[in-house]
């Protein structure tokens, strides 16, 4: 059986071997966001969405509108994936698409006023697992996390 204190130093759950991925923070942060998408993933399937849905849905609900490329950058997806997820929020009558005022070739995404109530409800059960992932570090832990995952964003995105 793994050594619950040795996280990230096997290359399975139960192996007790090491692997390659042994010591490497990328390994260790990947596992977290996995975990973290996969409880996001399973509270949100109650209303339907998944979690590209919802962050686009949580992103056009502090904004006027958004077109497709702004709202792909922010949600960290790919042009294409962010088409597909526009297309089937439209569809399910959660967003609403219109030719930008500035630029005619240009779509901008709005909330519908469904889309603005499940946006609401999905974002409670999204805080609830994010809430049950902070109660687990004390208020310094939990200080000292972020402080030091935003290093890592700065760091990273220092680089060449």
């Amino acid at each position: 059986m793994t050594d619950i204190g040795a996280v990230g130093t096997t290359d399975g759950p139960l192996s007790g071997t090491p692997g390659p991925a042994a010591g490497r923070l990328g390994h260790v942060i990947k596992r977290a966001e996995q975990a973290l998408i996969g409880r996001k993933t399973h509270a949100l399937r109650e209303f339907g969405l998944t979690v590209p849905q919802y962050a686009t849905l949580l992103l056009l609900s502090t904004s006027d509108g958004m077109s497709a490329a702004q709202l792909a950058r922010e949600c960290m997806v790919t042009p294409q994936t962010m088409a597909t997820v526009l297309t089937n929020l439209e569809r399910a009558g959660l967003i609403e698409r219109r030719s930008s005022a500035l630029h005619q070739k240009v779509l901008v995404n709005t909330l519908t006023a469904h889309g603005r109530t499940l946006v609401h409800q999905a974002d409670e059960a999204a805080l609830r697992v994010e809430r049950a992932l902070g109660a687990a570090f004390t208020e310094e832990e939990r200080r000292l996390f972020e402080a030091f995952l935003e290093r890592a964003v700065t760091t990273l995105n220092r680089l060449p």
